[in-house]
């Protein structure tokens, strides 16, 4: 059987793959550089609202507590990133970088700094690298799409 963390860990790794690979197709693959754009945002979007979900069970759990955060509150934070996943794909594309590298920033500070009483030590440590390769890939597709727009 293994073990939640390893499989966490690999899950998590797993997921980078689209963020890196699409990426990569940017710069290898320019001629398709418009769809690859928008599968990295849906991608963004749909990552981010994933994260967002485990907010949700929590709350649940916390029944009547108030410490670090309400109910409430982590109900609302769960709404308020799914809610701006699903915005920034209506977004245009310098929206789009703009929502998803401060979402994913900010994602991750929550967890760091209100929720990690909730969170294994590892899961954390895991969070900050997978959120760290995430933000290089969102800033990477942003100076690539600040490059292309602005050559011209």
């Amino acid at each position: 059987m293994i073990a939640v963390a390893r499989l966490a860990i690999l899950v998590g790794i797993a997921g980078l793959i689209p963020f890196i690979g699409l990426l990569a197709g940017l710069f290898f693959m320019p001629q398709y550089s418009v769809a690859l754009l928008g599968y990295f945002y849906l991608y963004s979007a749909g990552i981010l609202a994933f994260m967002a979900g485990v907010y949700w069970p929590i709350a649940m759990q916390l029944d009547n507590c108030c410490y670090p955060l309400s109910p409430l509150m982590t109900m609302l934070l769960s709404q308020v990133f799914f809610v701006a996943a699903g915005i920034g794909l209506l977004l245009p594309v310098s929206g789009q970088i703009v929502l998803y590298t401060i979402a994913y920033l900010a994602l991750y500070l929550v967890d760091a700094r209100w929720m990690k009483v909730y969170w294994p030590a590892w899961y954390l440590r895991l969070r900050l690298v997978l959120t760290s390769v995430v933000l290089v890939c969102q800033l990477t597709a942003a100076a690539w799409f600040l490059l292309l727009h602005t050559a011209h």
